[in-house]
């Protein structure tokens, strides 16, 4: 006989609460099984059970893993590589070798990289437009034009420098940055940093390549509200609160997807 999921158990799985904190919010009257008020701490949720907290239906959460990892230079973001380059997977345990890059940085970037092992969340990041932050070091100054295409936009036929070598993509639109910020302006290098939404085929490097300015150095230190506070080189599993984000995330896609 299925005996089901302790109900703070439940709760600190599904929702925001610590299981102490969820054994408080029990004792409070504030959770509802089957329309009944629950106060008793040994109840058990079975398959099927709707779960209430004040008066908000509890979504259950699929199981799924998410890693953030700090990219060093000289990383490249594969399992593999022909030339004998250090990956990202040699710096993690095997039992992560399975998991999904969310998108990359190629192999001059550093900075946060997000791991899964859930495809499907893996797609969902990837294609989304949640806030991507960097720290940029370009030669040169921050001229006008490049803080008019910041701030509207760009359509570039060329877009060529900056790319990887064996790019076939030749034009890009830039969507305007979400914000962008010059911390230093010189003649010899600029430093600044941006938020975009996107980040593929080396978005950014091709952005400052159209201005004939070279992105020197770029870091990513956010994704998705998901900050990098690791040394290089290492890895952490999401906190208690970014997983709830993420999943309020996924719920709010899934449920665009069904009124749509």
């Amino acid at each position: 006989m299925n005996e089901g999921t302790r109900l703070n158990k439940f709760l600190s799985h599904n929702t925001k609460y610590s299981r102490r904190e969820a054994d408080e919010v029990i004792k409070a009257g504030k959770v509802k099984i089957k329309g009944k008020v629950i106060t008793d701490l040994s109840t058990m949720v079975q398959k099927g059970d709707k779960v209430y907290v004040n008066n908000r239906f509890v979504h259950t959460r699929n199981e799924f893993t998410v890693l953030v990892y700090n990219k060093q230079k000289g990383e490249l973001v594969t399992k593999k590589d022909d030339r004998g380059r250090k990956t990202i997977y040699q710096n993690l345990s095997k039992r992560y070798h399975h998991y999904i890059p969310v998108g990359r940085l190629d192999y001059a970037s550093e900075g946060l990289i997000l791991l899964t092992d859930s495809p499907d969340v893996a797609t969902a990041l990837m294609t989304s437009d949640l806030e991507r932050v960097y720290y940029l070091k370009i030669r040169g100054e921050v001229t006008d034009a490049m803080t008019e295409g910041m701030k509207e936009g760009l359509v570039a036929e060329f877009a060529t420098k900056g790319a990887h070598e064996k790019s076939e993509i030749v034009s890009m639109n830039f969507a305007p940055f979400l914000w962008y910020k010059v911390q230093k302006n010189d003649p010899k290098f600029s430093k600044l940093k941006v938020a975009i939404t996107e980040g593929k085929n080396r978005e950014l490097r091709r952005f400052f390549g159209y201005y004939d300015s070279e992105v020197m150095d770029l870091k990513r230190v956010e994704f998705g509200g998901i900050s990098l506070d690791i040394a290089p080189g290492k890895m952490r599993f999401l906190s208690k609160s970014e997983y709830h984000s993420l999943h309020t995330f996924l719920h709010g896609l899934k449920k665009s997807a069904r009124d749509g």
